[in-house]
């Protein structure tokens, strides 16, 4: 997507930032025109307003609500996406063979079928008043929705779309089968809230929730690909064959109406995940689209190249800044890396950084933006919601640590271009740092948005009040917002939402079925185990399955996932809730940059033209901090703002300057070059100092300030030349 050149203010210098926020098009999103353009607008406008209308002026009944969340999301999703990678600039009649109608037929035969017997329910409730339609209705809609809804799916796969500019029948299809299956569910809404899950749930509603799971599932491998299905179809299939399995995994097992039933409730589609992403997740969504709409987010970038775009470097040190801001607003990590890394990996590489560096170096800032408060991407969210901790009280106990993690990350940038003496952007490529200063109110929306939060407002209403302000200050730019850029971020929001939609419906599917069988108490009991042994071997086992249920998946996901399997174990050990949550998120957070398989990396890789497995081998090196203070604040609560301030302040400063040691032993440059023996012995001094008692402290300062006059005695001028090769 191109914009016109944004005009800065007079005398501003180069804008380097130019749509960088833009959310660029997925191999299978389809990019439509004309009429098709409008009531596809038109209907994401109303899915946002929706929302917004719900959160702020006119509740809605809990299931209701969602349920009408995930519908919408479906539709639109379906239509947007493809089931396949789109081919550009193909277009005109297409040729389908007589098996692809044959299967197309079945498909709306099916689909239709059922979405007739769903209307005439709903017209004989308007119209008549009839609450109870005629029994043929729902005993035999169901059977053929779902078998049409396969048939669409199956033609997706096998035949896929031709064109990026329309969309196939199946697909049309798949939005409709999402609408017939919603409104069986909301037409018996009360009646299903009692008997899903038991043995008085209907064949009918059985119908419904295995035609919801197949739409979720299928919407979620186009939006965020195999990975999450993968995982989510074991789970489903665990509920079946548990009986089979031996240890800790058995379980009774399940009917498929008992199952699927139970897993389109509260406890599982309906529950957390979604909660949360129909009232957090898409009004800050919708709030990082008026920051897009209103090129807001682009003087953030702006700004930070002109503050630190000179500095060794520079580029790199911006990306920490600006993808850390930018990833904290957005959600997801890789989408992060693929909308702002298009302009800091170029410009980190012309400043001398390798391929795979510049591509890590934005992976790593972009997951950071992750954990990095107020909004901590979702996961704050779903963490109050999942604890039922105060959000407020969540983002105080985030700072510290996401602090930690930026300290380490700058250093790791900062020692390596030393090591490789870079230099940064010249004065004449770079905005003017005084004239972006006098537009410093263009913040207004963060600031509104902490204040607010702080000053006993709800988070909802928070977030309004600072997407409202968002739009207010774009009066202060040349880019005034006005009815068309409204139409257009309202448009955007629900664009922009879609992937988290079905991830968090399928993450509903995991954790329901872990409610369901209770497997996660049965873990907890494995970890208590492996506690009588060591502590430190169960956390360790602990970091081990957050990192594998997080990678391929998208942050939200891989933490609703791992605070449902591993936190209670945590918690069972004596660790405090907040600690043990925090604990899981961060390791699901950084599964984005863990190889083997690290989503971040690679989408910096693909940018970079750098090797994948290097660039997520990079990142994790990068990113090592965030890999310690879990344990950090496992072991001295002061980290997460527990206890008093002086504690607080002396465990944040000796922590720190054990991260900056961290970064000097693996990037092997402190005040020059170092050696194995020295990288070992800063290595275990900032292990000392990150332990956070006074003695390992004394001892870990001692060892850093004997390696600095080591370092400073023998260092001459043909030293540094050579150290900087």
């Amino acid at each position: 997507m191109t914009h016109a050149p944004i005009p800065g203010p007079v005398d501003a210098g180069p804008m380097i930032a130019q749509g960088v926020d833009d959310e660029p098009l997925a191999s299978n999103q389809r990019d439509f025109g004309g009429m098709l353009k409008q009531f596809v607008a038109l209907v994401c406008v109303i899915y946002t307003v929706f929302h917004i209308a719900v959160m702020n002026l006119y509740p809605l009944e809990t299931w209701t609500y969602r349920m009408l969340h995930v519908a919408g999301g479906l539709f639109i999703g379906f239509i947007a996406y493809s089931a396949l990678t789109l081919k550009t600039g193909q277009s005109g009649p297409v040729r389908r063979s007589a098996l692809e109608w044959v299967v197309l037929a079945v498909a709306a035969g099916g689909i239709g079928y059922g979405m007739a017997l769903i209307g005439f329910a709903w017209i004989g409730y308007w119209f008549a008043g009839i609450a109870r339609p005629e029994p043929f209705v729902f005993a035999t809609y169901g059977l053929p929705l779902t078998v049409g809804t396969c048939a669409a799916i199956l033609a997706g796969w096998i035949w896929g779309d031709k064109d990026r500019h329309g969309v196939q029948p199946s697909d049309w299809l798949l939005a409709f089968a999402a609408v017939a299956m919603t409104g069986y569910i909301l037409f018996n809404v009360g009646p299903i809230r009692l008997r899903a899950g038991t043995a008085m749930a209907q064949p009918a509603d059985f119908y419904a929730a295995l035609v919801g799971v197949l739409l979720i599932l299928e919407l979620t491998r186009r939006v965020a690909g195999l990975a999450l299905v993968v995982i989510a179809s074991v789970f489903i299939a665990y509920s079946f064959f548990g009986p089979y399995l031996p240890g800790f995994l058995n379980h009774r097992g399940y009917s498929p109406t008992r199952f699927f039933t139970y897993i389109f409730t509260d406890q599982g589609i309906l529950g957390a995940p979604v909660a949360v992403s129909s009232t957090y997740i898409i009004l800050f969504i919708a709030f990082a689209a008026f920051l897009q709409a209103s090129r807001v987010g682009d003087y953030f970038v702006n700004f930070a190249f002109a503050a630190a775009g000179r500095a060794r470097g520079g580029p790199a040190k911006v990306a920490i800044f600006a993808s850390g801001l930018m990833g904290m607003i957005n959600g997801t990590s890789a989408g992060n890396v693929v909308s702002t890394g298009s302009l800091t990996i170029p410009l980190m590489k012309k400043v001398g950084y390798p391929g795979k560096s510049a591509a890590a170096i934005e992976a790593t800032a972009s997951s950071g933006g992750q954990i990095l408060p107020p909004i901590m991407g979702a996961g704050a969210f779903i963490m109050a919601e999942v604890t039922g901790i105060p959000y407020t009280e969540i983002v105080i106990a985030a700072i510290i640590p996401a602090v930690l993690y930026f300290i380490s990350v700058y250093f790791m940038v900062d020692f390596q271009a030393r090591k490789l003496n870079m230099k940064g952007l010249s004065k004449e490529e770079l905005p003017k740092f005084a004239v972006l200063a006098r537009q410093v109110y263009l913040f207004l929306p963060i600031i509104i948005l902490i204040y607010t939060l702080f000053a006993g407002y709800t988070v909802i209403r928070a977030g309004t009040l600072a997407m409202a302000s968002a739009a207010v200050v774009s009066w202060l730019t040349p880019h005034r917002m006005g009815p068309a850029s409204f139409y257009r971020a309202l448009d955007l929001a629900a664009r922009m939402s879609i992937q988290l939609v079905a991830v968090c419906a399928a993450a509903g599917i995991i954790v329901g079925v872990i409610a369901l069988t209770g497997v996660g108490a049965r873990f907890s009991s494995l970890l208590l185990g492996l506690a009588d042994q060591s502590q430190v071997l169960a956390l360790f086992f602990a970091m081990c399955i957050s990192i594998i249920l997080g990678m391929g998946m998208p942050t939200t996901a891989a933490y609703a996932v791992a605070a449902a399997v591993v936190a209670p174990g945590l918690i069972q050990l004596g660790i405090p809730v907040l600690v043990a949550h925090f604990f899981v998120f961060y390791y699901a957070v950084m599964s984005a940059i863990t190889p083997p398989v690290a989503l971040a990396a690679y989408a910096g890789a693909a940018i970079s033209g750098s090797e994948p497995m290097r660039t997520s081998v990079e990142a994790f090196k990068l990113g090592l901090a965030a890999f310690i203070v879990p344990f950090m604040f496992f072991s001295s609560h002061e980290l997460l703002m527990q206890g008093e301030w002086l504690d607080i302040l002396h465990v944040f400063v000796s922590a720190a300057f054990g991260v900056m040691l961290l970064s000097a032993s693996v990037q092997a440059w402190f005040f020059g070059t170092l050696n194995p023996v020295l990288r070992l012995l800063l290595l275990a001094a900032a292990l000392s100092m990150i332990e956070g008692s006074w003695l390992t402290d004394v001892i870990g300062l001692a060892a850093a300030v004997g390696v600095f006059l080591y370092q400073r005695s023998g260092l001459k001028p043909q030293s540094i030349a050579s150290g900087a090769d």
